[in-house]
Parts: C-alpha cells; sequence; structure tokens
C-alpha cells in the first residue's frame, strides 16, 4: 500500500505513521485503519470518511 496513514499516539502525545495499517469494518459499520505506532509500539486507530472509503471502494483496497 503507498498511502500512509497517520494517526494520533496517546504515549507519544503526537500524529504518528501507523505502521502495518489494516483496514476494519467496525460494529456500527464504520471503516478505520488499524495498526502500531512505531514509536510506542501501541495499537493506533484512524477512522475514515465516506469520501475515503469510497475512494478505496473503487481502488479494490476494501471489500464489503
Amino acid at each position: 500500500m503507498s498511502e500512509k496513514w497517520m494517526a494520533f499516539d496517546v504515549k507519544a502525545k503526537k500524529k504518528v505513521e501507523i505502521k502495518n495499517p489494516q483496514f476494519v469494518k467496525m460494529k456500527n459499520n464504520r471503516w478505520a485503519v488499524v495498526g502500531t505506532s512505531p514509536e510506542t509500539g501501541i495499537k493506533v486507530v484512524r477512522f475514515l470518511s465516506k469520501k475515503e472509503v469510497e475512494t478505496l471502494k473503487s481502488k479494490g483496497l476494501i471489500k464489503e
């Protein structure tokens, strides 16, 4: 995946690039990018907007 996803790391108190990003559909039917922080190693999550989800579906990265 060529895109770089950013999320907020609560331990480092700053935005970091998500390492090993995976697209996950939550219980409430929202999509998110889940991975780990390269600085602290904790799990970080970034929710995706509807526009981002549509773009990723058109690229074939997300499957319903």
